[in-house]
């Protein structure tokens, strides 16, 4: 039991006098309009000021913050997951999260880790009690809009049912007929279902529903 309690325990992100070793972390959205030397060159130099070891600079090139997969992005969090370095510098933090709800996220993943976030030019540093207070911030504000999508979301359910509109997923019209001369000619529902375009769910039971009621062929849902 000791050691299931061991292996579930939290860490805490490194105090700032505990930093040794950083990485960096630069994004830009446009290859060639943009360098990402000149965000690394400030992040060289803030390191080196500080005193601390840089072991690896990740760099997305070409890649817009919108985008859900960074390739430098998901090694850096790889990384920090086996604490190769104790705290992650970027430039801004624009350049690191790509929603409000991301950002939130990925800074909570690398609290767990012990791993600290600092962003130079928003003066945002979370090994410092002032930066742990602006991180409780900043997810108080995605969890903030995180509801206001929600009641988004169900006020365009409630107002769509409201003017009539059905929800949820097309019903499409299936011969069961058809279904039945395909299986006859021994195709497998997998081919019947190629043949006419629908599920083999679908397929299914457009067979069952017209062996069941020989007169009335009808829509099934998909």
């Amino acid at each position: 039991m000791a050691n299931a309690n061991r292996s579930r325990r939290v860490c805490l992100p490194q105090e700032a006098e505990n930093i040794r070793r950083v990485c960096l972390y630069a994004r830009v959205s446009t290859v060639g309009a943009q360098d990402p030397e000149m965000q690394l060159r400030e992040l060289r130099e803030y390191a080196d000021r500080r005193g601390w070891q840089v072991v690896e600079e990740f760099v997305d090139h070409g890649v817009s913050g919108s985008r859900e997969s960074r390739p430098a992005l998901n090694r850096l969090m790889a990384d920090a997951h086996l604490r190769r370095f104790d705290a992650v510098v970027c430039w801004k933090i624009d350049r690191f999260g790509r929603s409000l709800r991301h950002l939130v996220n990925a800074l909570a993943d690398l609290a767990a880790y012990g791993v600290a976030f600092i962003s130079l030019m928003d003066n945002l540093d979370l090994s410092t009690p002032s930066g742990r207070l602006m991180f409780q911030i900043i997810a108080a504000m995605g969890e903030f809009e995180r509801s206001l999508i929600q009641e988004r979301v169900r006020s365009g359910l409630r107002n769509a049912r409201a003017k009539g509109k059905r929800l949820g997923r097309p019903r499409v019209l299936v011969n069961p007929e058809k279904v039945a001369t395909l299986r006859a000619e021994g195709l497998s529902w997998a081919k019947v279902a190629a043949r006419l375009g629908i599920g083999v769910g679908t397929a299914c039971r457009a067979f069952e529903g017209a062996s069941k009621n020989p007169v009335a062929g009808g829509a099934v849902s998909r």
